[in-house]
C-alpha cells in the first residue's frame, strides 16, 4: 500500500495549516479552545444538501486527488440575524475518492479509498466519525486572502480528528436568512497537525512526494424543521 500512495495521492484528512501560521489563504491553528454557547434559535443541518470536499495534491501540484466526506448530524444556531454557533459531525467511512480524479491506467480510485480508510491515515475502524464545533464567528478582515467569494466572516472551531482536537480559523461565507442558515468556506489544512504523517518524512524519499497540505471545501446547510 505505500507504493500506491507515493504515486497516488493518499494524503487526504479534513481539516490544516502549520500550528500558529497562516495559509496562502487566511487559515491559522491553535489549541483546542472553549466551544461557543448556543444562542437564539437552533437550526438542524440539512444532511441531503450538506458535504465536505477534498482535495489533496503530491508536492509541487502533481497528481490531484479529490473526493467527498458526508455529514452524520449537525446543527447551528443564530441571534439576531447572525450564526452564534454549531457542530457537527463527519462521518470518515463515508470518504470517497471522485473515480475522474484517478487517471494513471495502473491506479484504481477504490485502492486509495481503502487505504485512507486505514490506519495509515483515518483508522475509521477505530474514529468512525470526527467532529467540527465552532468556538467564535467575527467580522472577517478585509485584508483576507483568496478566500470563497462572498466570504464576509472568520469562523474559528474545534477539528477533532482520530481523537485530537485543533482550533482551525478561516473565512466563510455565512448567509442566515428567515430560518435558515449556511456556511460555505475554502481553505487548507496540513495533515500533520493531527498526526496523520504517513509519507510526510523528508527522511524517505520514496515517501515525502505526497503533499501535508489538504484542500477543503465546506458547504453546510441548515433551516427550520
Amino acid at each position: 500500500m505505500k507504493k500506491i500512495s507515493v504515486f497516488t495521492l493518499a494524503a487526504v484528512t479534513l481539516f490544516l495549516t502549520s500550528c500558529g501560521k497562516k495559509s496562502s489563504n487566511e487559515t491559522t491553528t491553535a489549541a483546542e479552545q472553549e466551544v461557543a454557547e448556543k444562542k437564539g434559535e437552533v437550526l438542524p443541518v440539512n444532511l441531503e444538501t450538506s458535504k465536505v470536499n477534498w482535495k489533496a495534491f503530491h508536492k509541487g501540484g502533481f497528481a490531484p486527488r479529490w473526493g467527498t466526506l458526508s455529514l452524520t448530524s449537525g446543527e447551528v444556531s443564530v441571534e439576531g440575524g447572525e450564526l452564534t454557533a454549531g457542530d457537527f459531525v463527519i462521518d470518515m467511512k463515508s470518504i470517497k475518492v471522485d473515480p475522474a480524479s484517478v487517471t494513471e491506467k495502473d491506479k484504481k480510485y477504490s485502492e486509495l479509498e481503502a487505504h485512507l480508510k486505514g490506519a495509515d491515515f483515518f483508522d475509521v475502524e477505530k474514529n468512525p466519525t470526527a467532529a467540527f464545533k465552532i468556538t467564535k464567528v467575527a467580522a472577517l478582515d478585509p485584508a483576507a486572502k483568496d478566500a470563497i467569494e462572498g466570504a464576509n466572516k472568520t469562523v474559528s472551531g474545534n477539528l477533532t480528528l482520530k481523537g485530537k482536537a485543533v482550533n482551525v480559523t478561516f473565512p466563510a461565507k455565512v448567509t442566515v436568512a428567515e430560518g435558515t442558515a449556511s456556511i460555505q468556506a475554502k481553505f487548507t489544512v496540513n495533515r500533520t497537525d493531527w498526526d496523520i504523517k504517513f509519507g510526510a518524512s523528508e527522511a524517505d524519499p520514496a515517501e515525502w512526494m505526497i503533499s501535508k497540505d489538504i484542500e477543503i471545501g465546506i458547504d453546510v446547510n441548515a433551516a427550520k424543521k
